[in-house]
C-alpha cells in the first residue's frame, strides 16, 4: 500500500490534484488505514496512470466520470468506451494535423529567411508596399 505523497511521486502527479481526483470520485474504492489516510495498491497506481492519459486526451473531470461509471460496469460496457475514446482520438489527430500544418509553415518560412540571408532569392513581403 501507498501513501498520496508516494502516489505522487510514482504517477508525477501533484498531490492537489490527486485529492481533487479522490474527492471527484475518480479514483474508486479509494481505500484508508487505521488512522483514516487515503492508501492506494498498485491497480489504483495503473488506474491513476490511465486518468493522467485521459487528461492529456482532452476529457474533461465530468466526461472522465461518465467513462469511469462505464468502466465499472464491466465488460458490457466496451462498445460505449470505444466510441468515446474514438471521438476523443479524432479529435487530437485533427489537433495532430494542425500542429504539423504549423510546423510546416514555420519550416517553409525558416527556409524563405535562410534564403533571404544566404542572397538565394530577393526579399519579399505581403505587408510592405515596395515601388
Amino acid at each position: 500500500m501507498y501513501s498520496m505523497k508516494e502516489v505522487c511521486k510514482k504517477t508525477d502527479m501533484t498531490y492537489e490534484t490527486l485529492k481533487y481526483y479522490c474527492n471527484e470520485g475518480l479514483i474508486p474504492n479509494v481505500k484508508r488505514d487505521d488512522n483514516n489516510y487515503r492508501v492506494f495498491d498498485d491497480r489504483d497506481i495503473a488506474w491513476i496512470d490511465s486518468l493522467s492519459c485521459l487528461k492529456q486526451c482532452g476529457m474533461s473531470i465530468s466526461e472522465m466520470k461518465e467513462y469511469i461509471q462505464l468502466c465499472l460496469k464491466g465488460e458490457s460496457s466496451i462498445p460505449e468506451r470505444k466510441i468515446i475514446l474514438d471521438k476523443k482520438k479524432e479529435l487530437l489527430e485533427r489537433k495532430l494535423k494542425e500542429v504539423n500544418d504549423s510546423i510546416q509553415y514555420i519550416n517553409t518560412k525558416q527556409q524563405f529567411y535562410d534564403d533571404v540571408l544566404d542572397g538565394k532569392i530577393k526579399y519579399k513581403s505581403n505587408l510592405i508596399i515596395t515601388n
